[in-house]
């Protein structure tokens, strides 16, 4: 009998013939959210992706369950809440993944902390998996949410003039309405040649491009070198070291980044629109480097 999974203290993990990855994401606010740039539905969508995209980012090939901690102050009104589940349920209906329990409680600010559960697939990503030689690539264009948290927030903007509506409507939409990269995690393991293993190395840039680059250079042990003129950028994102900043550091782009040998690289690449090679692994001590051989120094968020 299927017994109503939120109707106990406990929900039931299935039986599973693949092994299962599991996450947990906290969003604390006005820190990860505000109530002033973004709705219910919007911050309640964004708890969930945040999630998959780090289970996507290690190769779960299917999202299975999602807990929800939910904090807020006695004052919070109700239709915050149900704007927030609303928010969760959109997500899930999209991505894949069932509400099966959690725990809710008072407390001076509202906090959501997410546990998602996905199974995964013959590809394990993993932030160690990195060799030297390697190609480092990414599912996609970054800076569109600092961008669109700027706009929102109405913070000044170097040339704000010449930014096209265009840009500003996708850089408000990346930063609301975050996409997890399934798409580029399907893509990746059809495209594998079969002559290579299934190695290749992953995280996801919700911490900022450098950060996720600098994590995968600090696990597997090797050096990272990125291009400059190879950075992902938009095709309408202006020019300058302002607005490279916010594509090296803005976090929250949510894309894939990768390490894998230069073969599988290709064929993902080609088969991903917006995927880009931006750089390589190299033996030697884990920092970041541009071509000329100049340190990338690390801007990004920290958590603490």
């Amino acid at each position: 009998m299927d017994f109503g999974q939120i109707e106990d203290d406990t929900a039931i993990i299935y039986k599973s013939n693949k092994d299962l990855l599991i996450n947990t994401d906290v969003l604390v606010e006005n820190v990860h959210f505000s109530s002033k740039t973004a709705s219910p539905n919007d911050i309640g969508w964004k708890a969930i992706t945040s999630n998959i995209s780090d289970l996507v980012a290690s190769g779960a090939e299917e999202i299975l369950n999602i807990t929800v901690g939910l904090i807020t102050p006695p004052s919070t009104e109700w239709n915050w809440v149900e704007g927030v589940y609303e928010g969760m349920e959109k997500a899930l209906n999209k991505f894949g993944g069932k509400l099966i329990g959690g725990d809710c409680s008072k407390g001076k600010e509202k906090i959501l902390a997410i546990t998602a559960i996905g199974s995964l697939g013959p590809l394990r990503l993993h932030r160690a998996n990195g060799l030297p030689g390697d190609c480092l690539v990414t599912s996609g264009c970054h800076g569109l949410s600092r961008l669109g948290l700027a706009l929102l927030i109405d913070e000044p903007i170097a040339n704000l003039k010449i930014i096209p509506r265009s840009l500003k409507r996708k850089a408000i939409n990346a930063h609301l309405r975050p996409q997890p990269s399934i798409e580029g995690l399907r893509k990746l393991e059809e495209c594998k040649p079969n002559h290579l293993p299934w190695r290749a190395a992953g995280t996801d840039s919700s911490d900022g491009l450098l950060e996720a680059v600098e994590s995968l250079c600090l696990s597997s042990g090797c050096k990272g070198i990125l291009s400059y003129d190879d950075l992902p950028r938009d095709n309408e994102w202006p020019k300058g070291n302002y607005w490279d900043n916010w594509c090296l550091y803005g976090g929250e782009d949510y894309e894939l980044v990768l390490s894998m040998p230069e073969s599988w690289a290709a064929a993902w690449i080609k088969s991903m629109p917006k995927a880009i090679k931006i750089g390589r692994l190299e033996k030697g001590f884990p920092k970041v480097y541009w071509e000329n051989g100049e340190e990338i120094n690390n801007l990004a968020f920290k958590h603490f």
